[in-house]
C-alpha cells in the first residue's frame, strides 16, 4: 500500500554546494533517487589567482565573481539557491547547556545572553546563530545547545559573491563542518556503518593542511599546520627558474621537466607525509587514543602520485583519498574521468550540496 504521506511529500528544493577557497571555486549539485540513492546531478570547478582570497579574505571581489559566474555557467546548471561556508577561521562557536524545553523565542533570548560572554565583539556587529544537538550528557534535564557567530562583514562578502553571480545564498555553514558531512556519508558506507571506527581528515589545501579525528559523528580532535601545495610551486619556482603562476599552471598541467618528479615532487611527498606523520603523533599525546582505523586525504594536493603510499609509510595506518562521490550514481552532465582524477578537492563542495537533503 503507498502511504498518502510518501506520495505527498514535498522535495526538498534543488541546492548548490559552493566551496570558495584561496585557490579555486568549486561547484555541486546533488540528487536522491526514491530509493535514497545519491546521484551527483553536476560538478565544476575554477581556479583562482594567488592573492585574490588571503586568510579568507576577499581581496579581490569583482575577479573571485567572476569566477563565480565562470563555475555556474560552466556546470550548465540552472538551479539559483546556493550553500556556501566560511572558514573556521572566521567563526567562533561554542558549545553550552541549557535547561529543555524551552521555546524557540525563550531560546534565543539565552543564547543572545550566552554568546555576550563568548564574543569579543557587539553583537550587533556579527551574524549569530544556534541549533539545539540533543540532550545534555551531564543532565537529562538539560540539552547541548552549538552557538555560531561570525562578524556580519564576513557573511555579506559571501552573500555578495553569489548574489553577483546571480545565485540567492540560502545557508551559510563551516568549512570543517561541510567537509564532516560529506566523510560522514563514507563512514557510515562502512561494515557496521562505521560505528566506533577512528577516522583521521586531513585536508591537504594551497597553505594550510587541516586534521579533523572523528568517530561515531563526534570530532574528537582538530589541528591546522601551516604547510600545503603553494610549497610544491615554490619549489618548481626554484629548481626550473619559472614565474610562479608558469610554476603553478603547469604542475596542474603536469607538463614539467623529466627530472621533476625524482628531483621535487618526490621530496615534497616524503615532508607533506612527515607533517602528516607529526599531527597523528600530537593527536596520540594529547589524547587517550594510540591508533587510527583510516586516513583520508582531501584537498587539492591530495592526490599527489605516490602520497598515499608514503602516508602509509610514514604512519602504519591505512591510507586513501577521500572521494565525497563515492558510491553515487552519476548524471550524464558529469565528465566522470576528470571528475574522479579531482574527486577529494570536492569534498567540503559536497557536504554542503548534502544540506539539501540533510539538515
Amino acid at each position: 500500500m503507498i502511504s498518502l504521506n510518501d506520495l505527498f511529500k514535498k522535495e526538498a528544493p534543488p541546492l548548490l554546494g559552493l566551496d570558495i577557497s584561496s585557490s579555486s571555486v568549486k561547484l555541486v549539485e546533488l540528487g536522491q533517487m526514491n530509493s535514497g540513492q545519491w546521484v551527483l546531478e553536476r560538478c565544476a570547478m575554477e581556479l583562482l589567482e594567488r592573492g585574490w582570497i588571503t586568510d579568507g579574505n576577499i581581496e579581490k571581489f569583482d575577479e573571485v565573481a567572476e569566477a563565480v559566474r565562470r563555475v555556474v555557467k560552466k556546470s550548465g546548471t540552472k538551479v539559483k539557491n546556493v550553500a556556501m561556508a566560511l572558514p573556521a577561521s572566521a567563526v567562533i562557536t561554542k558549545k553550552i547547556v541549557l535547561p529543555s524545553g524551552l521555546s524557540d523565542p525563550e531560546l534565543e533570548v539565552q543564547v543572545e545572553s550566552e554568546a555576550n560572554q563568548y564574543i569579543p565583539f557587539s553583537l550587533d556587529e556579527v551574524s549569530l546563530d544556534f541549533c539545539v544537538i540533543g540532550p545534555s550528557a551531564g543532565n537529562g534535564t538539560d540539552v547541548d545547545v552549538l552557538i555560531a557567530a561570525s562578524r556580519k562583514e564576513k557573511v555579506q562578502d559571501l552573500q555578495g559573491l553569489a548574489e553577483a553571480a546571480g545565485l540567492k545564498p540560502v545557508i551559510v555553514d563551516i568549512e570543517p563542518y561541510a567537509s564532516r558531512l560529506a566523510v560522514g556519508r563514507l563512514i557510515h558506507d562502512l561494515p557496521n556503518h562505521g560505528a566506533n571506527t577512528l577516522t583521521a581528515l586531513f585536508e591537504v589545501g594551497a597553505f594550510t593542511t587541516s586534521m579533523q579525528v572523528l568517530r561515531n559523528d563526534e570530532l574528537l580532535y582538530e589541528r591546522d599546520q601551516a604547510f600545503g601545495g603553494a610549497q610544491l610551486t615554490q619549489l618548481i619556482v626554484r629548481q626550473f627558474g619559472m614565474s610562479p603562476e608558469e610554476a603553478e599552471s603547469r604542475k596542474r598541467s603536469g607538463e614539467l621537466p623529466d627530472d621533476y618528479a625524482a628531483s621535487v615532487l618526490r621530496p615534497f611527498v616524503d615532508v607533506l607525509a612527515q607533517e602528516i606523520a607529526r599531527a597523528l603523533q600530537f593527536f596520540f599525546t594529547s589524547t587517550p587514543y594510540n591508533q587510527v582505523d583510516q586516513i583520508l586525504l582531501a584537498g587539492g594536493s591530495s592526490a599527489l602520485p605516490g602520497l598515499t603510499e608514503a602516508v602509509t609509510q610514514q604512519t602504519s595506518f591505512i591510507c586513501k583519498p577521500a572521494n565525497p562521490f563515492e558510491g553515487m550514481s552519476i548524471g550524464g552532465r558529469v565528465r566522470e574521468k576528470k571528475m574522479r582524477r579531482e574527486a577529494p578537492s570536492y569534498l567540503t563542495a559536497c557536504g554542503l550540496a548534502m544540506r539539501r537533503f540533510v539538515q
